[in-house]
């Protein structure tokens, strides 16, 4: 049976929303519907202190960008964005258009189109989050996705220029220096300077995430992440020292950022809590690690890996790091989890920054119903029909025609019976 030797804050308390964050969005975007640019440019001023001349930046502004950054970090965020970009060819090769004659003289098929325009956030404020424009921004374009704009806010009093690189090299239409709900309503609801997007993805704060959860319709969203959460999944193959070292690296995320063992060796939890402590002692984020650990924190210790499995799924993480004798055997029976690390030679941040896989994953146990951001996203699945003869169109017609009385659909019938009428007279 599992046993909790440290958990966290109540998972009601953990979840429960907050209705401050609701209000605050919706009034912040009903002014931005109401006002357009003057309500995103008195937001930016009172949030983030920053009312350029204009929120986007001209090409002047972009080598600026360039101009600020070494050579060695231009090249670091251009391999970043070739492994991120080759994965997401990968994928879409995966997804084909189909036709296929399913009776005599119908056809149906389906095609796979992207969305027209998409708007990509990129947190700005506590972290740069570099690598959040290369997981959005490339793979709308591998999408093929005609009109990608970006957005992100300005660090510590201007635009970050390795996020701005990083937009640039990725093939942004147009990048933004602003944050927050304004950012993600101007690009929602469209303003006098801005055109609307049909969809926004990227992470983001409560209020960013709040603002998508409500624009939600009005535009598609990519899904609503939360605080990062990752799951450590470990045996006696491994040590404390390395298991701890992998829960801080996410528990610096946030104060709120859950981080969890979950193992069948009591002496590797109680190591790995003991390596948590000393290296809070070193690390340089610990006061934000610290606070997440207290209050998110989670060491929990199976029997089996058959009750790790069911543990590890009930818990549903964004992230999942394997670190056991053999790592497959979680990825040929887990259901519920973001991604998937497999082996102790991995590691999520390798997945956030540079590996190739794509780093907005589903939170808050979203993970059984959704994964996460990918090519696929940004595309449509369509389907279309065609009726090649008047004998199939019969054929239909009459099964049509049955059940379209079964519902009382009498204008849906008689669409059915003019065609069996006019052509089942020929075909006869």
């Amino acid at each position: 049976m599992a046993r909790w030797l440290k958990t966290g804050i109540d998972p009601e308390k953990a979840a429960s929303d907050d209705a401050q964050v609701r209000a605050t969005v919706e009034g912040i975007l009903g002014e931005i519907a109401r006002e357009g640019d003057a309500a995103v440019r008195r937001y930016s001023e009172k949030f983030d202190g920053w009312s350029p001349a204009d929120f986007k930046l001209s090409s002047s502004d972009i080598k600026a960008a360039y101009d600020e950054l070494p050579q060695r970090t231009v090249d670091d965020i251009k391999f970043a964005q070739e492994q991120i970009r080759n994965f997401a060819e990968v994928q879409k090769s995966a997804l084909r258009d189909v036709e296929v004659e399913t009776l005599p003289g119908i056809i149906l098929g389906h095609k796979n189109l992207p969305v027209n325009s998409v708007g990509c956030y990129v947190p700005g404020g506590k972290y740069p989050l570099v690598a959040s424009a290369h997981m959005s921004v490339v793979t709308a374009k591998v999408a093929g996705v005609p009109r990608v704009i970006a957005c992100a806010p300005p660090y510590k009093g201007k635009p970050n220029p390795a996020i701005v690189v990083a937009m640039d090299l990725a093939g942004a239409d147009a990048i933004y220096a602003f944050g927050g709900v304004q950012a993600v309503g101007a690009m929602g609801l469209g303003t006098p300077s801005i055109e609307p997007v049909d969809m926004i993805v990227g992470p983001g704060n409560a209020y960013v995430a709040e603002a998508k959860r409500q624009l939600f319709g009005r535009v598609g969203i990519d899904l609503l992440a939360g605080p990062t959460e990752t799951l450590v999944i470990a045996d006696e193959t491994v040590d404390g020292e390395l298991c701890a070292a992998d829960l801080l690296g996410q528990a610096e995320h946030g104060y709120n950022s859950p981080a969890v063992l979950l193992t069948n060796s009591e002496k590797l939890a109680r190591d790995t809590m003991a390596e948590v402590e000393r290296q809070l002692t070193i690390l340089p984020t610990a006061e934000i690690a610290r606070k997440s650990w207290a209050d998110y924190g989670q060491v929990i210790v199976c029997d089996s890996y058959e009750e790790m499995v069911k543990v590890a799924d009930d818990i549903a993480s964004e992230h999942v790091q394997v670190m056991t004798r053999d790592p497959d055997y979680f990825l040929k029976n887990m259901t519920n989890y973001g991604a998937l690390f497999l082996g102790h030679l991995t590691n999520v941040s390798y997945g956030d920054k540079v590996i190739g896989t794509n780093h907005t994953l589903p939170t808050r146990k979203a993970a059984r119903y959704t994964g996460g951001l990918w090519v696929g996203k940004f595309m449509k699945t369509c389907t279309y029909q065609k009726v090649l003869t008047e004998e199939a169109s019969v054929l239909i017609g009459e099964y049509c025609s049955r059940l379209c009385a079964i519902e009382g659909f009498a204008g849906h019938k008689e669409q059915a019976d003019i065609r069996v009428r006019r052509y089942g007279k020929k075909a006869a």
